[in-house]
Parts: C-alpha cells; sequence; structure tokens
C-alpha cells in the first residue's frame, strides 16, 4: 500500500486453483517468491481466485478459514480482493464460453457469490474493503428477452442486499464488480452504464432492493452504489477499440463506481497482412476464448474466434486495410510481440487518469495466460513474469504521481 492505501497485486487465476487444496498449494507456492521479489519489507496484497468448489470448502470448514488468515499474517500479506468470475474448472481442460456458466439467471450463482461475501468479510483485515469480481451477468446469445434481463438483474440485486446485511451485522464492506467483456451482455462501456441507469438504478431496480433489504428508498439510493459496481478491464475494452480515457469518465459522470482498475493488454495488429496472420496462428491453440474485433473503413466486426478472423481473412485478404484486436491477455511488460502489437498504450491512457484522479483503490495486473502463451514469449518462470509485470506498473504509476 502507499499513501493512498492503494492496493495492487496480480491475479492468482495463473495459477492451478479449480480446487481449494490446489489455490492453496499455489498461494503458499507463489505468492511468497513474488512478495519476497517485489514487496520484501511491507505488507503485501493477495489478489484470490475462489472456485465454486473452493468457496464451499472454504464455508464449510472454520479451520481452513481460519488457517488462512494466520497464514496469511504470518506471512505479512492480505487478501484484498476474489476473483469469483469462473465458477468452475478454469485450467488445464477447454473452457471456453463455459466460463460464463452458472450466469446471473442461476441462483447457484447468487449462492456462491454470497459464499465468497461471508469468507471475505472473516479473512480480511479491517483496513480493507474487499471486492468481488464477478462476470459479466451473462453471455449475450443466451440473454433474448426483457424477462431474461430482469432475472439476472435480480439476481445481483439480491447479493447486493446481502452484502448490506452483511456490513449491517458484521461492520464489512463487501464491494461486488462485475466485469464488462466482449460477447457478452455487459460488452461496452455505454451499454454498462445504460444498465445501471435503466435496471440497476430504475424505479423498478429500486424497488426491487427496497423489497429484498427491507429499507426505504432513501436508504436503498446510497447503498447500492456502496455495494456494487465494475471492474475495468483494460484489454476488453480495448478489444472493443474504445478510448479508454473516456470510457473512465463516462462511468465517472454517470456514477458507476469502478471498484477494481484491471490492467491488462490484449494482442493488437495494426495493419493485417499475411506475415501478422501466419504470426497470429500461434495464439489460436487456446482454451479460452479469443473474441476479436476488426476494425475496417470506421466500422466494427466481431468474431467469437481468433480463427474466424483468420478464416475470413484467408478467404477474402484484398478487403482493404484493417485492424484486428484479439481477447488474449499478453505481458503488459511488453510492447513488440516479434512483428504483433499489444494495447498496452490502454492501460497508460488509464492510468493517466488515474494519476489524475484515483478511479479506485484496488489495482490488478490479470495476465492468467501464463499456460497457453506461445513458447517465445516465455523467459523466466511464472514468478518472474509476475513480478515483471508488478514492477512496470508500479514503475509507470510512479512515473505518473512520483508524489505518491
Amino acid at each position: 500500500m502507499n499513501a493512498r492505501t492503494e492496493h495492487l497485486a496480480y491475479s492468482t487465476l495463473v495459477h492451478p486453483g479449480d480446487t481449494w487444496p490446489e489455490m492453496r498449494d499455489s498461494l503458499m507456492t507463489y505468492a511468497p517468491a513474488v512478495k519476497r521479489r517485489v514487496s520484501p519489507d511491507t505488507s503485501y496484497a493477495v489478489s484470490l481466485r475462489l472456485s465454486a468448489s473452493s468457496a464451499q470448502t472454504l464455508t464449510d470448514n472454520p479451520g481452513e478459514r481460519e488457517r488462512l488468515r494466520v497464514w496469511l499474517d504470518e506471512n505479512d500479506m492480505y487478501v484484498y480482493t476474489v476473483n469469483a468470475f469462473p465458477y468452475g474448472p478454469f485450467k488445464g481442460r477447454v473452457v471456453m464460453e463455459e466460463v460464463y456458466e452458472p450466469d446471473w439467471s442461476d441462483p447457484d450463482r447468487v449462492r456462491y457469490t454470497c459464499q465468497v461475501a461471508d469468507i471475505l468479510a472473516e479473512v480480511c483485515p479491517s483496513h480493507v474493503s474487499p471486492s468481488i469480481q464477478t462476470s459479466p451477468l451473462a453471455f449475450r446469445p443466451k440473454v433474448r428477452t426483457t424477462a431474461d434481463r430482469a432475472t439476472l438483474t435480480e439476481n445481483v440485486l439480491t447479493v447486493v442486499a446481502h452484502l448490506v446485511d452483511l456490513e449491517r451485522r458484521t461492520g464489512r464492506r463487501v464491494k461486488l464488480a462485475l466485469e464488462p467483456e466482449p460477447a457478452c451482455f455487459l460488452e461496452t462501456t455505454p451499454e454498462t452504464v445504460d444498465w445501471f441507469r435503466e435496471d440497476v438504478w430504475s424505479s423498478t431496480g429500486t424497488e426491487t432492493l427496497c423489497r429484498l433489504t427491507g429499507l426505504p428508498v432513501s436508504e436503498v439510493a446510497g447503498l447500492v452504489r456502496r455495494h456494487l459496481g465494475v471492474v475495468f478491464d483494460i484489454c476488453h475494452q480495448s478489444v472493443q477499440f474504445e478510448d479508454i480515457a473516456r470510457s473512465l469518465e463516462l462511468l465517472s459522470e454517470a456514477g458507476v463506481p469502478v471498484f477494481k482498475l484491471q490492467a491488462a493488454a490484449a494482442l493488437r495488429v495494426p495493419d493485417v497482412t499475411d506475415s501478422a496472420v501466419d504470426a497470429l496462428e500461434a495464439f489460436t491453440d487456446t482454451i479460452y476464448l479469443s473474441q476479436t474485433t476488426e476494425r475496417r473503413d470506421g466500422r466494427l466486426t466481431r468474431f467469437l474466434h481468433l480463427a474466424d478472423a483468420i478464416k475470413a481473412w484467408r478467404a477474402d485478404p484484398s478487403g482493404g486495410p484493417r485492424e484486428w484486436r484479439t481477447h488474449f491477455h499478453v505481458p503488459i511488460f511488453l510492447e513488440d510481440l516479434d512483428g504483433l502489437s499489444t494495447t498496452r498504450a490502454g492501460i497508460v491512457a488509464a492510468l493517466e487518469v488515474h494519476a489524475r484522479t484515483p478511479l479506485s483503490d484496488h489495482l490488478e495486473i490479470e495476465t492468467y495466460t501464463w499456460d497457453v502463451l506461445p513458447a517465445h514469449l516465455k523467459n523466466g518462470d511464472i514468478v518472474d513474469y509476475v513480478s515483471r509485470e508488478l514492477e512496470w506498473i508500479r514503475a509507470e504509476l510512479d512515473r505518473l504521481d512520483p508524489g505518491r
């Protein structure tokens, strides 16, 4: 932490952690090694991945929760945020759009998120108001009707009501942060603002939260902003060709809290050519979605997979100049990828906004793709990799705001 009480970590989503024993082993193996390199003499923040399986294990076992809390204290570490986006397995198998399941139409998503909130209230130190990173409501093709949309909103507000009650009972404020992503119901920043205005803050949303909490309108109007906001993933919004600084200003102007600013970079091909497409083939062997957006003549075309964009190019490469951006998280300390580029400039733009007026006290690096990165981009081991990312972003923060 610094004078701004700003928390910064890398996401442990990069490690094996589909069950609590796996996540515990990853945490205890890698976090101390990274701390020794980047934070040897000060408290070290931890961004913890908790799957539904892990959350259930910790809920059922008070001894495991106490073991975690004691281990963090003994190692001068603390948890400030949990990634509760992937419900199930995320490593070692094909994930693709299954990563969004169960989505926010399913009571299992609600139950899981409430469990994570209760765990955070117990294991986090008193100086932290922890955040929960969660999915962008649903995979877009699944949301077909206004009734679908209403169900998603009511289930999110059910968790908000739980967070309100949790703070009343324990004094611990926990924040829920939805993460917009390409191909999802919450995809672009304007769409996200519209959902807050039309669904969450609407008279219907307010009445719903009054019913769920038993509190009057005068109270819930402030409480919803106290407990519900967004994760702004710079990679995701860069893939949409958004002006990152303007998107952050839009959220601020609308009053949507950015509970976590996530520094991540996407693949970028400023000028799609045969040689660039050949180089991109190395990134198609992935277990994750690789949503790709093409900008040509000022118009955007979206592909669910990088391979789909490549196939379309190979079928008609003569369609004029175009740029591609692909949802494949790449190391933020690299700007050139052997002829390909990245959207790292978006991170710098976001940090410039943050340096002028702090956007969030929760900052995070999320490059979870170490296991599927092409071999030529892997220099050193995973500890070196995440440490270099942390060192790069700290240097940028210091450069932009030397007094921090």
